[in-house]
């Protein structure tokens, strides 16, 4: 039996690599999906939206994927120092910043010949995301790809100890600080939890309610370009922010209540932002970063002062190891009601 014929279908063949990094899944589309068209990646991030969304429904949800399924559309970029362009994708829509994504596609890209040339022992792969150009730099030796690090875009804190109205929990106070995307940040002991022993249900919960209170009550503005202005997600922390070479561990819940399974590398680059604001951490201090929920660990430490608008900002370097779990073709049926997926109801 020939296991690697493509079952009857109609229409295009949606070919994908897949990968983890921390346990956080990525699923990069290599074939299948039309031109995603617009001058910039960040127009192309609109059009997506508008017009192609249908796919990012069939390749993430149920029956191909899942609710916490994340991926990765790689586009081209108007940027000439670039050696790719990418949209992320997850359960609610589209992000402009993902580390554990970039840690995987700098991988990606060497392996998968999209660098002009890879060099030992590190190449350098130019990955535009929708929030600007980001570096990342491949460990490479006798003709493997390994760990990888990245240099985020200016990250910053927007505003501190910011007292919002969380149902259930009165006042609570919390932070909010740009890696790529918004976050609020806060400890999980202000609301009677613990990153890494809670249930995943219980911190899920909470992070929404913080999300959904700092959505009301703040207006964000990226001092850039307004379409990066959203908050992204909630991350709890478990109040260590104080420069240790302990790790410090935290649970980022993202987008439609997703939980990210990595320490979360634009989360490590608004909390390193965000501890370097406070001075609770100087430039080029390594720290580690635990994710509460699996254990996996990234370093993130601030290489470098600079600005972003009228904010003071750093550039953070986040490092990690993304792994390969499998490749898939993926078909549709035009008589099969559910293939454009579906989740299911908490």
């Amino acid at each position: 039996m020939d296991a690697a014929r493509l079952p009857p279908h109609d229409g295009a063949v949606l070919s994908v690599v897949d990968m983890h990094t921390g346990g956080e899944p990525l699923r990069i589309i290599v074939s299948g999906h039309p031109e995603v068209a617009g001058d910039t990646v960040l127009a192309k991030r609109r059009y997506a939206r508008r017009h192609l969304d249908h796919l990012r429904r069939a390749l993430l949800f149920e029956p191909r994927g899942h609710r916490d399924m994340y991926g990765a559309l790689l586009v081209a970029s108007e940027l000439p120092e670039a050696d790719l362009g990418v949209l992320f994708v997850h359960n609610e829509g589209y992000s402009t910043m993902c580390g554990h994504a970039v840690l995987a596609l700098g991988r990606f890209a060497v392996d998968y010949g999209l660098v002009a040339e890879k060099k030992s022992p590190e190449t350098q792969v130019n990955i535009h995301c929708p929030c600007g150009l980001v570096r990342a730099f491949v460990r490479y030796s006798h003709g493997k790809s390994g760990a990888v690090r990245f240099h985020s875009v200016p990250a910053f804190a927007f505003a501190t100890d910011v007292s919002i109205s969380v149902p259930g929990h009165g006042e609570v106070t919390v932070d909010i600080s740009y890696g790529g995307a918004f976050y609020a940040l806060v400890s999980a002991e202000q609301l009677g939890l613990d990153v890494s022993k809670s249930r995943t249900r219980d911190l899920v919960d909470v992070a929404t309610a913080v999300t959904a209170a700092v959505k009301s009550e703040v207006k964000l503005h990226h001092p850039v370009h307004e379409d990066l202005s959203f908050l992204y997600g909630t991350i709890l922390t478990d109040g260590k922010d104080a420069f240790s070479d302990t790790p410090t561990a935290n649970v980022c819940v993202f987008a439609d209540a997703q939980v990210d399974r990595s320490p979360t590398g634009s989360g490590v680059t608004a909390r390193i932002a965000l501890q370097h604001h406070k001075g609770l951490i100087q430039l080029n201090q390594t720290r580690t970063f635990r994710s509460g929920a699996t254990g996996s660990l990234f370093t993130g430490e601030a290489v470098q002062e600079t600005t972003c608008g009228d904010f003071k900002a750093v550039v953070v370097e986040v490092g990690g190891h993304a792994h390969y779990t499998g490749a898939a073709s993926f078909v549709q049926e035009s008589d099969d009601s559910l293939s454009g997926g579906f989740l299911l109801r908490d």
